[in-house]
């Protein structure tokens, strides 16, 4: 896949994105919880293995729920659709079985630990990291390489906040990130032919940048085991294969690290995988 440096800013209204009868609660929840308002942009999803096993690729759920659209006249996304058109392989393969999959995935206790190349290692439980770092609400395309995209109202906080803290060292270029392992909860983690557990990367400045962000929740509610609770990565010039779900490790490292995708199927997911709509990608377009 080409790779590219640029991404482009799309503007989407935050009165645009969410369905009435979803999100009519939204202004109470956030004097609640103190939440800030956020910005725009693109962003991306998870693509599948390049085999011939792999199954294919679904349609989206109808998104023509509302007669409001995005700046872009795209349809909006409801709750409904982010949170049961699923790509999430350590349950399934199957967009549409995940959510029944993950229902009783257990998010409690949930500990992150964030090492590696820095001065102030620390593991950290998600309820401190929710008291410690405010939320705030970021509203992002999250684009896949299958040729989809969504519009999701996220909560979460700038992952270079928790990164700031933990004092990066002059060596650390690189931050890795591992989701949990656990096979006993999650049934797609049985099928050998995939790396698990599942890993991913970014440079320490695409890290570092603001609109990089840790994701708590959804649709002013907690993330869904489905969406990757309790914490999850989000990226918006990125491929949604970058977002990586149910975070427990996040280590500093001097080098480029090894990802799921570009271990599994190279020729298909780069390490970089930013969002270029004028590139066609081998499998998908």
């Amino acid at each position: 896949m080409k790779q590219t440096e640029q991404f482009t800013s799309i503007p989407i209204k935050p009165s645009k994105i969410t369905p009435e009868h979803v999100y009519l609660s939204r202004r109470e929840f956030i004097k609640m919880m103190g939440l800030a308002g956020a910005g725009a942009l693109l962003a991306a999803c998870k693509g599948q293995l390049v085999t011939p096993q792999a199954p294919a690729a679904t349609e989206p759920p109808d998104l023509h729920v509302s007669a409001q659209t995005d700046t872009l006249g795209n349809p909006l996304t409801p709750y409904e659709s982010v949170t049961h058109y699923n790509n999430y392989y350590e349950f399934s393969t199957a967009k549409d079985e995940v959510a029944n999959l993950a229902v009783n995935f257990k998010t409690s206790p949930w500990t992150v630990r964030v090492g590696g190349l820095v001065n102030k290692p620390a593991t950290i439980s998600i309820e401190d990291l929710l008291k410690k770092y405010p939320q705030e609400e970021r509203i992002y395309r999250l684009r896949c390489v299958e040729g989809w995209s969504m519009i999701i109202p996220w909560l979460g906080f700038p992952l270079s906040k928790l990164l700031k803290d933990a004092e990066p060292t002059g060596d650390a270029k690189f931050v890795r990130f591992d989701a949990v392992l656990d096979p006993d909860q999650m049934p797609g983690q049985h099928i050998n032919s995939y790396p698990w557990p599942y890993e991913e990367g970014l440079r320490l400045d695409e890290a570092m940048h603001d609109l990089t962000i840790l994701a708590t929740g959804l649709y002013g509610k907690p993330l869904p085991p489905q969406d990757g609770a309790p914490l999850r990565l989000v990226v918006p010039w990125k491929y949604g294969f970058k977002s990586i779900k149910a975070i427990v490790i996040i280590e500093l490292v001097d080098k480029q690290p090894s990802t799921l995708w570009s271990t599994v199927a190279p020729n298909e997911y780069g390490f970089y995988a930013n969002v270029n709509p004028d590139v066609n990608h081998p499998l998908w377009s």
